[in-house]
């Protein structure tokens, strides 16, 4: 094999009797390369947009998610919350409790989801580096403020810190007489006026859907002073995700839906990596018919040194070695044009990641102003498999069917 492969080496640098032999080798070095770079840039990009777009869902949603397996809300002892501030994987906690409303803004209006949340919300959450105008304040005092997604304000046409105009909030009062509510409609809704504090812009699904306001001001408001649809926690630094959701999910038991920020979004997560998967098809398609380039390659090169392998043949050499050789030289042009390819692909992408080289066109409505770029190791060992093992199979089949097929110049030469 030590012999086999030296050969190899030297067939694939040195000089062919014929020059055009030497330039496609070469050019079949480039199209692995060619196919290795675009699919490490390709996967990259595709991360870094997949990367992006989880970070602006993960700045609305907390680590850990405790909703009611039945019904809409829960009550919350104080002995619940005592063991759950012992618990050592908590850094911080928040009670939530949402109702569907109806917002009015002088002649405007929008429904909404409210999201009344403990004090502690700014705090666990990174709501407040997503503002887009004014301040991230819920509380002051008595007084009570809310924070609207960008696209409602927007549809509003409310601004923060209006002193002259609040926005009105209608929400369905529970238990009241049905001959009451058709006789007079108003009476079947709470209502109560705030102020605007801050707008955010995180994601259209949640810029578009959600207001935050205080967690009294929503129980005000439906009459439920203990109930709460959800707990949202903060988990410490270092602690592993998965872990913490199962132990926090034997210890509320099967009366509660435990979720970590995958399960929160688990149907993207799901269509993220399907379309990866695909990326990887489409351009493993594209390897493989940059393999074929490796067939004729080798074929050549078989032909070429016809008067090699006969003088091989009269020093001993059998036909396995003569298979090992050509299979080395195949291993050789599509590892090598990987590598080449990797290092190519990765240089590309670093220069992405730090400067921004190349800009998304028209993009100003864009979250970022550059092709978000994110390389993962995972991706650089599976893309070498992928072309390791479509130049292994192309390889073996060349070396072995065109070598046998030589095997009269093993016969003439004894």
């Amino acid at each position: 094999m030590n012999l086999a492969w030296k050969i190899a080496r030297r067939y694939l640098f040195a000089k062919k009797s014929h020059h055009l032999i030497n330039i496609i080798s070469w050019v079949s070095v480039l199209g692995v390369a060619v196919g290795t770079f675009g699919l490490v840039v390709v996967l990259s990009v595709f991360n870094g947009f997949g990367n992006l777009v989880m970070s602006l869902y993960n700045s609305f949603d907390p680590d850990i998610k405790i909703t009611p397996a039945y019904g809409k809300t829960f009550p919350v002892s104080p002995s619940l919350l005592r063991e759950l501030h012992q618990r050592p994987e908590i850094a911080g906690m928040t009670f939530v409790l949402e109702d569907n409303a109806l917002l009015k803004y002088l002649d405007r209006q929008y429904v909404v989801t409210v999201k009344g949340v403990s004090e502690s919300f700014l705090q666990t959450s990174e709501i407040s580096s997503k503002l887009l105008d004014g301040e991230a304040v819920l509380e002051s005092g008595d007084r009570d403020f809310m924070i609207a997604g960008a696209q409602i304000a927007y549809a509003l046409g409310a601004r923060p810190n209006d002193p002259l105009h609040s926005v009105q909030v209608f929400m369905p009062q529970k238990g009241i007489d049905p001959g009451l509510a058709s006789i007079d409609p108003s009476s079947a809704f709470a209502q109560r006026s705030i102020l605007i504090s801050g707008v955010f812009g995180v994601q259209q699904d949640f810029d578009a859907k959600y207001v935050l306001v205080p967690l009294r001001f929503i129980q005000e408001m439906t009459g439920d002073s203990t109930g709460l649809s959800a707990m949202e926690i903060k988990l410490k630094e270092g602690v592993d995700a998965e872990e913490a959701r199962e132990n926090l999910e034997a210890f509320f038991g099967k009366s509660f839906v435990v979720k970590d920020r995958l399960m929160q979004h688990d149907f993207l997560y799901k269509i993220i990596k399907s379309e990866k998967v695909a990326v990887y098809i489409i351009l493993g398609f594209i390897l493989l018919i940059a393999a074929f380039n490796l067939f004729g390659t080798l074929t050549m090169l078989i032909l070429d040194k016809r008067d090699d392998l006969q003088t091989l043949f009269y020093m001993g050499a059998d036909l396995k070695m003569a298979r090992q050789i050509f299979l080395l030289e195949g291993l050789l042009i599509s590892v090598g044009g990987a590598m080449v390819g990797m290092i190519a692909g990765a240089v590309t992408c670093a220069v992405q990641q730090y400067f921004g080289v190349i800009k998304i066109g028209g993009g100003e409505g864009f979250v970022v102003e550059a092709y978000p770029v994110a390389m993962q190791a995972g991706d650089f060992a599976l893309v070498m498999l992928i072309v390791f093992s479509i130049g292994f199979a192309a390889a073996f089949y060349t070396s072995g069917v065109i070598v046998t097929r030589l095997s009269d110049v093993r016969l003439k030469s004894k």
